[in-house]
């Protein structure tokens, strides 16, 4: 039974030895990639190379904040500043000493800086001095952050009065337009009214002076001797003048029609038959009567 419990030892004994080795070993190796990584981008300045190095250290030991730290410088200098904030965060929270959350944290504060983030740059120099408060180059960062997140707060009050101020002009500004355009309807209908107003006043006008003729026809009508009027009369003046009526009529009709030329020659040709039959009538009359040549008893 002893001999058992020995073997089982041994045997854990080994398997301890064995997994030191392998955990030194590990180590070793991400030592050397880091180092790898150190050397091509401070000597050849190969951020590609030197970003393979690091992250082929950080995945043999995931543990190592030195890994992580020295991407994230790596990103810093490349400008790759979100990249670098995430990795300082990882390298923070890997390291075990004081002094590393503190440089993790400060260069993290200055990443932020350099992105104009100062509310997070003034978190992140807050941590940095909690891990190690005596550091001024980490004080003079964090009142330097303070003061230009105060200077931003009071450019984005700015800017934030400028853009109301901005948005009240353009209100009143459609307002006014609106306004203006309100007027300029109302002022084309008023004109619409009035040219429709006009337009009634010129038929109104027209069927007045319709009217007006009508009127003005009727007088002509009783004032210019209708032609019934006009045979009447022409029967009162057959007593007057001894003509007939028919060649009253038949005269006039024939002045209207003729030429006077042919209305002279018609009037001669009249006068001249009337005589004819005036004499006749004055003969009869002279054989009718006797002369008388005794006086009478």
């Amino acid at each position: 039974m002893k001999k058992i419990l020995c073997i089982i030892l041994c045997f854990q004994i080994g398997m301890i030895y064995s997994q030191e080795e392998n955990r030194d070993q590990i180590i070793n190796e991400a030592n050397q990639l880091i180092a790898t990584g150190n050397k091509v981008l401070v000597k050849d300045g190969n951020f590609p190379k030197a970003e393979g190095e690091y992250r082929k250290a950080i995945a043999k030991n995931p543990v190592n904040a030195t890994a992580k730290y020295n991407l994230a410088n790596a990103y810093y200098n490349s400008e790759k500043y979100d990249e670098a904030t995430h990795r300082y965060t990882e390298a923070a929270k890997a390291a075990s000493a004081r002094s590393e959350k503190h440089k993790a944290f400060h260069n993290q504060g200055n990443t932020y800086m350099e992105q104009k983030k100062y509310k997070e740059a003034v978190e992140a120099y807050k941590n940095a001095l909690r891990n190690n408060p005596k550091d001024n180059e980490t004080r003079y960062n964090l009142a330097l952050a303070k003061k230009m997140l105060e200077q931003q707060q009071q450019q984005n009050d700015q800017n934030k009065d400028k853009d109301q101020d901005q948005d009240k002009d353009k209100k009143e500004d459609n307002k006014d337009k609106k306004e203006g355009d309100d007027k300029e309807d109302k002022k084309g209908d008023d004109g619409d009214k009035e040219k429709e107003k006009g337009e009634d006043q010129k038929d109104k006008e027209g069927d007045k002076g319709e009217d007006k003729k009508d009127e003005g026809d009727k007088e002509k009508d009783d004032k210019g001797e209708p032609k019934d009027e006009k045979k009447d009369k022409g029967k009162d003046q057959k007593d007057e003048e001894g003509k007939p009526k028919d060649q009253q009529q038949q005269q006039q009709q024939v002045q209207g029609k003729l030429s006077p030329e042919q209305v002279k020659s018609l009037l001669e040709a009249m006068n001249n038959q009337e005589k004819k039959v005036q004499d006749k009538i004055n003969a009869k009359k002279a054989q009718g009567s006797k002369v008388k040549t005794d006086k009478d008893w």
